[in-house]
Order: C-alpha cells, then structure tokens, then sequence
C-alpha cells in the first residue's frame, strides 16, 4: 500500500473515498482486460479490510463517548441501526469490531495497512481471545505475519493449537466435558416467514451438524443446479422434518410437536401425486359438507343445538361453505399437511 494522501478534513477524506468507490462502481469490467479485473478486486479487498479497521476506530471513540445519547438512542447498535439503516447483524457485526480495537490492535493495524483480509482478521481474533492475555498480542503478531505470507486458514488453525498447548500451563483447569460459554444459535424471522440462522457451535455439535448436511444434501442427479449452500439449506429443512415427523421431540402441553402447511387446493394440485391427495380431500369435504343438520359452526365445532336445518346439498356437489370450514389432514411422505 502506498503512502495514504493528506486531505484537509475527514469529510474531505469520506468524500473522496466516496468518489473512488463511485467511480469503480460505474466503470464497465467487460471491458477491462482480466488482470485489470484481478487488481481491481484485489484492491477492493484491500478497501474492505482499511474501512474495517477505520470504523472499528471511529464506533470506538464514539461508543465510549457515547455520541449516540445526542439521537435519544439507548446503546450504538440502536444507533447504528437507526441512523445508518443496517441490519441488527450488520450492526453487531460493527460493534463487534468496535471491541477489538483495543483487545487486538495489532490485528487492527494489519487491516488499517491492508496486510490481510477482514474476514481473517475475523478468524484470528476469536482464535487469540482463548490463549492468556499476556500471549495474544504476541500472537496476534505471528498470525498477522503468517496470514499476510500467504497461510491458509487450515494453516493458521495449525499454529493457534501449537499455541494453546504451549499455553496450557498458564491456563485454568478445564473440564473437557464442559460446553463452550459461547456457544450460541440465534433464528431472527424476517419478511413472510423467512428466517435468518447464525451461530457459534461446540466442536461436537459442529461435526454433528455437519455430519447431517453432509449426508442429506447429495446432488439428485445431473439436473440438480443448487448450489451447495441450497442443498445445505434443503438438508437442513430435510433433517427438521425427519425428526418432527419420528416423534421423537418433547410432548407440549401433553401434546406430540406438529408441523403445519397451510395448503390451497390450488398449490396442492401443483404437487407429485396430486391426484391422490386431492381425491382425498374432496371425498372428505363431500362428505362433511352433505352431513344435514349442521351449519358451518357446527360442522367445524361437531355439535348440534337443534337451529333450523339447512337445505341438504346434491350428491356429488362440494359447497363452498363446507370447502372454507373443514379442515383434512393428510399426509405428504412424513410431514403433516392441513388443507383448508
């Protein structure tokens, strides 16, 4: 990296930053020549990992300031959420390297330099944070220099288990049976249902899950695009279903776990083996449509107060009002459907 260029101000500074970035953006790459391309993202890795560590600065200053009371913010990461439109992740994902601006300044300055990607400068941290504080500045040094030699993480991985075992005398008696204290799952639901899934894994549950992914999300053939992490996704969905499907989750209110999908007869047509399903289901509101002696309340509740009668329907007809209030469980391989 070459010697950074004075400007008057910082608002100089993330204008001109700004300009740069804008004008790459609008460049055309198709007609760049291919080691144009490669200088210019290599380059912008470059640019990720000195903006990191420029952030990681500046949310320091300001959190221990606590600038964000000026906004009615209670805490930066509301604040950062609120004032600069990122995500909750997006934003402990900052705040996070807020905190390692003093824990692991060397890391910082490597990434302030350019010497090694964000995402390493990611794995590195968490790796030192278990060695005793007197090690990690040291070690963050040694990795710092191995990453930016060209080490892999494979690699890296390697040389912090040689550190921690030579630590091991300075380190605290540990039960091996004890879990991690920061081992975590979090599921955020997003826009209609979707979900967000993330998460710190003990190394059992990590080849536990991985064993499952692994085996449930093989390429059905030569026509299967996914990718691996839709197949991963899919595999995940999969092992959910199997396990609610063989009863072996923990009874709710005395009641088995169940999974419930709310189908049209319309989307229902759309599946393999429609057919089946869907002589099912008109058999089955047939026949709780064409029951006398019962109105719709009554028909979903199965009660009969003595009101008036209504008209019996014709053979063979399926009411819409029978349609809208009979609910028919079936079965689609393992998981529970409930057609409404």
């Amino acid at each position: 990296m070459g010697t950074a260029p004075a400007f008057a101000s910082v608002t100089e500074a993330i204008e001109a930053a700004r300009a740069a970035l804008g004008y790459l953006a609008a460049a055309d790459p198709t007609a760049l020549a291919a080691q144009t391309q490669a200088d210019c993202l290599q380059g912008l890795e470059q640019t990720d990992a000195i903006a990191t560590a420029a952030r990681a600065g500046f949310l320091a200053a300001f959190t221990v300031g606590k600038g964000y009371w000026a906004d009615a913010d209670y805490s930066v990461r509301a604040w950062l959420m609120h004032r600069t439109g990122v995500t909750r992740g997006a934003a402990a994902h900052h705040t996070a390297w807020a905190g390692r601006a003093a824990t692991h300044p060397r890391v910082l300055a490597a990434l302030a330099a350019g010497e090694i990607s964000e995402s390493y400068g990611r794995a590195i941290c968490p790796w030192t944070d278990k060695l005793p504080q007197k090690y990690r500045e040291e070690s963050d040094e040694l990795l710092v220099a191995a990453a930016a030699a060209g080490l892999g993480l494979a690699d890296l991985s390697a040389l912090v288990a040689e550190m921690y075992q030579r630590a091991r005398p300075d380190l605290p008696d540990e039960d091996p049976d004890r879990p991690l204290e920061d081992r975590a799952v979090r599921l955020e639901t997003t826009f209609q249902g979707a979900g967000v899934l993330t998460g710190d894994l003990t190394p059992e549950c990590a080849a536990v899950v991985g064993a499952v992914l692994e085996a449930l999300s093989a390429p059905a053939g030569a026509e299967d695009t996914r990718t691996q992490e839709q197949r991963y996704h899919d595999a995940l969905q999969e092992a959910m279903r199997r396990l609610v499907a063989a009863g072996l989750l923990p009874e709710r209110a005395g009641q088995p776990v169940k999974v419930w999908a709310h189908i049209s007869l319309a989307d229902l047509l759309k599946l393999d083996g429609s057919s089946a399903l869907q002589g099912e289901w008109t058999g089955r509101v047939r026949a709780a449509g064409a029951e006398p002696g019962r109105d719709h309340h009554r028909l979903e509740q199965g009660q009969d107060q003595g009101a008036a009668q209504p008209q019996p329907t014709r053979p063979g007809r399926v009411t819409p009002r029978a349609a809208r209030v009979t609910a028919v469980t079936l079965k689609v391989g393992c998981a529970p459907v409930s057609l409404a």
